[in-house]
């Protein structure tokens, strides 16, 4: 063998075994039914439904809570975000001894990028801004604290377009004959009044909020960054995280996206959530095109789900479809979102599972993608999906727990306890019979309920220990 095939055949090895990349994409109060993978007609998201037809759909998969910031502390760390520091949205923020993805993969060689919403934390001391802010120094927990090399994210949310400006149409005729939530975009030579919550890419780092780089659709802004990282750093495993603020409000789409649904049906409010979400959706083929483009596609594990129902009473924009509650709920509807998972490498095309799985799964998978130890034996929530992914599990190897703001709820295989906020009584459904959560079976199954309950009430009693900084 001559030395050139010789070095072609160790390089052609070396990259076949390169770890592969991960693109953990989150959008924001997206419901389960709003994507046309989950049978949705009425939002066009042609790439993800192309997503879906090459991935694998989660079509039970669960944010660990039914508001923002709890769940995407469940991502990045695999587990209840009570035990993280974080206990509802704009409430404390993601401690440095948690051990997250970010520092999990730098410690394997990883570049690490963050983008879009950060919401585990402030990303300033010295600036009124967003939800918090200055206001809130013990809060400071930006996202390069946290072994995350590129950033490019907000603290909070913003308008889904010209994301540093207040929307038009938020008083006046305009505004009324939408909806009461019926944001536009601004018109041309319109006025403009900065909105608040600003983009930061390190300490004291504000992104000039008047650039123009900023204006347009902002799911467009997120990818923009999201694909020059990936770019700078092709050559070499990357991590990106990508949250997007769509469709949270305001929800503001393009004045073309918005009249693409005009039927002389929809009002404004409908025409710009669903305007938003399809111009999310074509930021995620942006991002899928980009993989291909680069040839990393098929060693690259790209995520979708959203961090919890949709907004609103029922009647709003977004839909869930045949499940109970919205947002703020334990119910189905508040936690039950829509999920995909995408690696050609592994995943057959097509691929469906109705196994529960949740935002907990996501660190404790890549631990075993890529063969990385836990620093310590603190207690995980999620489980590894690689049997999953390969093809060898149908059923949850351990339940799921939920605790938010007094409501609870744990899932053991299809069966799932519920008790509200201001009850003492637990509820009892059958999933798979019931996924509207319509027959409480709290009378015929006592024994089985309270089962139930005695291993909720000991989870729940390991998350205070770890609350209590136990785990550290």
């Amino acid at each position: 063998m001559s030395r050139e095939i010789f070095l072609l055949f160790i390089l052609g090895a070396s990259l076949s075994a390169r770890q592969p990349n991960f693109v953990l994409i989150m959008c924001d109060d997206l419901g389960w039914a709003d994507v046309g993978f989950n049978g949705g007609k009425h939002i066009r998201t042609p790439n993800l439904d192309k997503m879906a037809a090459n991935g694998l759909t989660l079509s039970r998969f669960y944010a660990q809570a039914p508001v923002c910031s709890p769940t995407r502390a469940s991502i990045v760390t695999g587990r209840h975000h009570d035990r993280t520091g974080i206990y509802t949205a704009n409430n404390g923020h993601l401690r440095k001894g948690e051990f997250t993805i970010y520092e999990a993969l730098s410690s394997k060689g990883y570049a690490t990028g963050h983008f879009g919403k950060w919401h585990m934390g402030t990303l300033t001391t010295k600036v009124t801004e967003s939800n918090r802010g200055a206001k809130s120094k013990k809060n400071f927990s930006p996202p390069w604290h946290h072994a995350v090399d590129t950033t490019f994210a907000t603290e909070a949310k913003v308008p889904t377009y010209d994301a540093m400006w207040q929307p038009a149409g938020k008083s006046g005729s305009d505004f009324t004959s939408a909806s009461k939530n019926g944001w536009h975009a601004i018109p041309e030579g319109g006025k403009r009044t900065l909105y608040g919550t600003h983009y930061w890419t390190g300490l004291d780092a504000m992104v000039d909020p008047e650039s123009k780089d900023l204006l347009g659709d902002d799911s467009k802004v997120i990818v923009d960054h999201t694909l020059d990282f990936i770019s700078k750093n092709k050559e070499q495993p990357f991590v990106a995280i990508v949250w997007f603020h769509a469709p949270h409000l305001p929800v503001v789409a393009s004045p073309e996206d918005a009249a693409s649904y005009d039927d002389g049906k929809t009002t404004g409010f409908q025409q710009n959530y669903y305007g938003c979400v399809t111009a999310l959706d074509r930021a995620v083929g942006r991002l899928r095109d980009s993989l291909r483009g680069h040839g990393i596609a098929d060693n690259t594990v790209v995520t979708f789900c959203s961090d919890n129902g949709p907004e609103g009473k029922d009647g709003a924009p977004g839909r869930q479809g045949p499940f109970r509650g919205r947002k703020r709920s334990l119910y189905e509807g508040g936690v039950r979102v829509p999920s995909l998972i995408e690696w050609p490498e592994k995943i057959k095309a097509g691929s469906t599972s109705n196994m529960a799985t949740c935002t907990v799964d996501y660190l404790p998978t890549i631990l075993e993608i890529t063969g990385t130890e836990i620093p310590d034996d603190r207690p995980l929530d999620g489980i590894s999906l690689v049997p999953l992914i390969e093809g060898k599990a149908a059923k949850r190897s351990r339940p799921l727990g939920f605790h938010i703001k007094g409501q609870a709820a744990w899932h053991d295989g299809t069966l799932k306890a519920y008790r509200g906020a201001k009850s003492k009584t637990w509820e009892l459904y059958d999933l798979a019979s019931d996924p509207g959560e319509t027959k409480n079976l709290a009378n015929e199954k006592q024994q089985r309920l309270k089962k139930m309950i005695q291993a909720w009430t000991v989870w729940k009693a390991s998350v205070e220990a770890s609350d209590q900084g136990k785990d550290y």
